[in-house]
């Protein structure tokens, strides 16, 4: 006969028991789980949504169906667009083709109660465009307008935890619609506890036009309700491989290209916007016809703008040679035709060695085959007009130098070889003045003045075009002539010259010289006679 104990259910089958048990639970909840999508209808917020957003932003915005993903906690929205300044462009300012909105799930569920905690913007597009007084669309953001009085009054503040863009794409308007559109792709943002009338740490990465990258990472806010672009801000940045033009930061015209790694930091006060940092620019090219530089060019810079008015201050801007740099400074302005300058460049005293690879750069060429060696360099330039094509003048001085490679004395066609020119191939310079003109046409160089001490001097003007074609008139006292300044002309390019004595001018001069000789009676003709045929090419 079997007892009471006998007949108890044996401890595996109460776990089978609790496991089945535990396993329609979990059914019930996972088959709740994919139907209540169905049961809630999630697109009845759509409404509370768009107004409080549209609110928020001082903008119209719209959303598509909106969908309930309880795994994720999100409401999902297609088609969103925000509408941009009706002054700018009717087109949306922000679109995308999904928005999910992260809201408190049992409050939407039980208590139908949405509590937004965040959104997530997947691939949008935002259009960035500046109007001709150098505004931009973005400018009223944030900004509502009582149309009933003509007054503007503040929108209600939107709160969330996270804000996030995921692979997005900005289109940048060149300034008053002048050139192609830059793109930005890939472009990652993340800001914590939005609010527009708080400060809000963020986080931004793209990708640049021409291969180039860049992260900003700081703290905004709160947003100015007047202008959106007057929102405080205190960020620092770094980019990798950019290409300013590329970039749409400097015009094409301007003749300045480069591919640069920048580190720095930006500041704003709402009034003032301040930006430091260092340029490593490499393949420098500072001018149209110049040749990018063969050596990395470290630059510093310290520049302030005044938001309010479109201009700035260029406080300085250094350009580093070895140990030493020239320094630019000046201001600058904003507007609907472009940027205009007014600078000045101080280079005083610069080692010419430092110096030799950048001049192609700047397209300053030399003789072919020809280089300077030792010495110095100064100049105090003044740059103005527009940023495309500057005007740049002012004088210029080199000090005890050495043209290798290019032997004058033996390259002035019309001369006989002067007695105790230099014979190693090539020149040297006790000095070199002139006051320099350049523009987008033409250089121009006056009051040039030359010592060449195995020559003699010279003195003279004349122009370089901007395909290096040169045309000057010079006049030179040299050592085998003494006391006659004889006509030269440089023709040619400027890698190739030609320097020859205007046979013409010359006779003229000499005979001119003999005539007064002889007619005060005197041996001013013998030495003028003899001074002609030491000048004159033998033949």
């Amino acid at each position: 006969m079997k007892t009471g104990s006998d007949s108890q259910p044996s401890p595996s089958i109460f776990a089978r028991r609790w496991v089945q048990a535990l396993a329609v639970v979990v059914a019930i909840f996972i088959v709740a789980i994919v139907l209540l999508p169905f049961l809630v209808n999630a697109d009845s917020f759509r409404p509370k949504v768009e107004a409080e957003l549209s609110s928020a932003l001082g903008r119209q915005v719209t959303l598509g169906h909106i969908d309930l993903s309880v795994f994720s906690g999100s409401l999902v929205a297609d088609n969103i667009s925000v509408s941009d300044d009706p002054a700018f462009s009717s087109s949306p300012f922000f679109a995308a083709r999904s928005l999910h909105i992260a809201v408190n799930v049992p409050a939407l569920l039980l208590h139908r109660q949405l509590h937004i905690a965040g959104f997530t913007a997947d691939s949008p597009s935002i259009q960035l465009i500046p109007d001709a007084h150098g505004n931009w669309n973005y400018s009223s953001l944030g900004r509502s307008s009582n149309t009933g009085s003509g007054s503007s009054t503040a929108p209600s503040d939107l709160s969330v935890d996270r804000f996030e863009i995921k692979n997005g794409s900005l289109t940048v308007a060149p300034l008053a619609l002048k050139g192609k559109p830059v793109v930005y792709d890939h472009v990652d943002l993340v800001v914590e506890h939005l609010s527009l009338s708080n400060p809000m740490p963020f986080t931004l990465t793209a990708d640049l036009p021409a291969g180039g990258s860049i992260k900003v990472s700081g703290t905004t806010g709160p947003l100015a309700q007047l202008n959106a672009a007057s929102t405080p801000l205190q960020a620092s940045f770094t980019a990798r491989k950019l290409d300013p033009v590329a970039a749409g930061l400097i015009e094409p015209g301007s003749g300045i290209a480069m591919t640069a790694d920048i580190d720095g930091q930006a500041a704003s006060d709402g009034k003032t916007l301040t930006v430091n940092g260092k340029v490593k620019a490499s393949h420098l090219k500072l001018a149209a016809n110049g040749k990018p530089a063969t050596k990395l060019v470290e630059i510093d810079l310290n520049v302030a703008e005044d938001l309010g008015k479109e201009s700035g201050t260029i406080r300085d801007i250094a350009l580093h040679t070895g140990s030493i740099a020239a320094h630019l400074a000046g201001k600058f302005q904003m507007a609907a035709s472009g940027v205009t300058l007014d600078l000045h460049l101080s280079a005083p005293g610069l080692p010419v060695d430092a110096l030799e690879e950048l001049l192609p750069s700047a397209g300053v060429t030399l003789p072919s085959g020809s280089s300077l060696h030792g010495g110095t360099l100064t100049a105090n330039l003044v740059i103005t007009g527009p940023a495309e094509s500057p005007r740049i003048a002012g004088p210029i001085e080199i000090d005890n130098t050495e043209l290798a490679g290019f032997d004058l004395s033996s390259k002035i066609e019309g001369l006989l070889k002067p007695a105790g020119s230099s014979s190693n191939g090539g020149t040297a310079i006790r000095v070199v003045k002139a006051d320099a003109v350049n523009t987008a046409q033409e250089t121009q160089l006056s009051n040039i003045d030359i010592e060449v001490p195995s020559l003699g001097a010279a003195t003279g003007a004349g122009t370089v075009s901007a395909a290096g074609a040169l045309n000057f008139e010079m006049t030179a006292k040299l050592g085998s002539v003494s006391g006659v300044g004889l006509p030269i002309g440089i023709t040619g390019t400027a890698s190739s010259p030609s320097i020859h004595v205007h046979p013409g001018a010359l006779l003229k001069q000499q005979a001119t010289s003999l005539l007064g000789g002889v007619k005060n009676g005197s041996s001013g003709a013998k030495s003028g006679l003899s001074g002609l045929a030491k000048s004159l090419i033998h033949k």
